[in-house]
């Protein structure tokens, strides 16, 4: 996971970036950065995907469990 001195870090070079430039080092360290921040991005994103749950309207199962829990 992405500590947020990280993501203070990815700003500040980038800001840097804009700004006066890196040197070879900060270039590595923002690629470093940057692929661990899409790295666990990407898996936040899978893991919210997987939970994802499509419903059909129309299966019975569902008009089965509504009438199930009017009656309580």
């Amino acid at each position: 996971m992405v500590t947020d001195a990280e993501i203070a870090r990815i700003n500040e070079l980038a800001h840097k970036k804009k700004t006066i430039g890196l040197t070879e080092e900060e270039r590595i360290e923002q690629a470093h950065l940057r692929e661990k921040f899409l790295e666990d991005f990407r898996a936040r994103f899978r893991q919210q995907l997987d939970n994802i749950e499509v419903v059909d309207p129309d299966d019975p199962r569902l008009a089965e469990q509504k009438r199930k829990n009017k009656n309580h």
